[in-house]
């Protein structure tokens, strides 16, 4: 089914331009202004954040099955369904005392649970992709792709420690793109490290507030 709808969008994957010898495609620079887009309305607390993101993740999801990342799409399928829910947190969302969801800090046992289950996930996946995959980078695949999962799960809950995750998953994501070649894809990502920066920075003081 991937192979067809791969065929079907082939025009998308063709060439708008190259960086240092490297193809830059249509759909790479649709999903790059989605991406910031997105970022930047999540940096507000805007709800239509999490519609881009579902746009973005699609095509990202062809994009880097194109490219044999299979753990980085399989990761924006999850992130379609993982924003369908985000978006009704935002929207509906409670916290544990009945009140809207607002900006706010994890406790340390909390901090801790998240990044011991993080670790756990990353060689379980990575064992995944090298087994049931032709991936080429596995172990390196699979990171930032359990990293991913976390932190959108904590931007659902509105938890400032979505931020500082996001660096962390964007900085190690531009070193494995630039291995694989998609150079618009890079950009974004250095792009959506500063943005996390600020947004870190943005949900601290609303957080504070």
């Amino acid at each position: 089914m991937l192979d067809a709808l791969l065929a079907v969008l082939r025009p998308a994957l063709g060439e708008a331009f190259s960086v240092w010898s490297s193809p830059v495609t249509w759909l790479e620079i649709v999903a790059f202004w989605l991406g910031v887009a997105m970022v930047l309305a999540n940096m507000r607390v805007d709800p239509i954040g999490w519609p881009l993101a579902i746009a973005s993740s699609l095509l990202y999801a062809l994009l880097f099955a194109d490219s044999k990342l299979y753990g980085e799409a399989s990761l924006q399928i999850f992130f379609v369904a993982v924003a369908l829910w985000g978006w009704w947190q935002w929207l509906r969302g409670r916290a544990a005392d009945g009140q809207a969801l607002r900006v706010g800090s994890m406790s340390a046992r909390s901090r801790g649970l998240a990044a011991a289950a993080t670790l756990a996930a990353w060689p379980l996946l990575a064992l995944g992709l090298k087994h049931a995959t032709d991936s080429t980078v596995p172990w390196l695949d699979a990171l930032p792709t359990v990293g991913s999962v976390t932190a959108t799960f904590l931007l659902g809950r509105k938890r400032v420690e979505n931020w500082p995750l996001w660096v962390a998953v964007n900085v190690f994501s531009i070193g494995l793109f630039a291995y694989k070649g998609l150079w618009l894809t890079v950009l974004l990502y250095a792009v959506f490290a500063v943005l996390a920066v600020a947004g870190w920075r943005e949900w601290t003081r609303l957080a504070r507030a």
